[in-house]
């Protein structure tokens, strides 16, 4: 059993917070545990009496959980701050990143993994779920295949223009994107427009996708 100071999760969520507490606690020797359920909280404490590891949810009441770390490791930069969310999209991924984040894993991740990932950044790892790899990985791709007309499109417009690129159908894209229909094709009337194109072809064209 791996032995480790001191752990902190931040976590609104009543019961995954007591799940990830009582796992950690018969799979890992923790000297200390702490929880807490909004990011302002764990924020003040943390500062004051920082852990070795702490892992975050991304959407919390208030501050969110990317702001959060970003301030802690501003303090305290040797904490090793985890990411544990539902979100996926390369934005947030990447902002979490930034802020200093050392793991991002989906809270779909199996228990044994989290477990797993946790010993991993108390051994210098950098563990991340694979299809947020996955994402990274494409979603450096389709930067490096695009262009300056790409770049000045949304981030809802880059996502659909490149589900187009995929070969998606408008009702497929927006089942993917959890929009309507009607959206789906605004948001492709506004790429058309911006891009100064008529079919679908031309905008693929002139932002690189194709």
């Amino acid at each position: 059993m791996m032995k480790v100071k001191s752990i902190a999760i931040v976590e609104d969520d009543a019961k995954v917070r007591h799940y990830l507490a009582e796992g950690i606690g018969m799979q890992i020797e923790v000297e200390e545990l702490k929880t807490f359920a909004d990011a302002e909280t764990a924020l003040k404490e943390l500062s004051a009496d920082p852990v070795e590891i702490a892992l975050f949810d991304v959407n919390l009441p208030g501050m969110n959980g990317i702001e959060c770390i970003r301030r802690l490791k501003m303090i305290h930069p040797k904490m090793e701050c985890m990411v544990l969310t539902v979100y996926d999209k390369p934005e947030t991924v990447f902002e979490a990143l930034k802020a200093g984040a050392i793991s991002y894993l989906l809270k779909s991740t199996p228990s044994e993994k989290i477990i797993e990932a946790i010993e991993e950044v108390g051994r210098g790892g950098s563990p991340i779920s694979s299809q947020i790899a996955r994402m990274v990985i494409n979603a450096f791709a389709v930067k490096e295949k695009t262009n300056e007309y790409f770049q000045e499109l949304s981030r809802r417009e880059q996502e659909i223009l490149e589900e187009l690129s995929k070969g998606y159908r408008y009702k497929e894209i927006a089942d993917k994107l959890s929009v309507s229909i009607e959206t789906v094709r605004t948001h492709i009337r506004n790429i058309y427009i911006k891009l100064q194109v008529n079919s679908r072809v031309e905008a693929l064209k002139k932002t690189g996708l194709l």
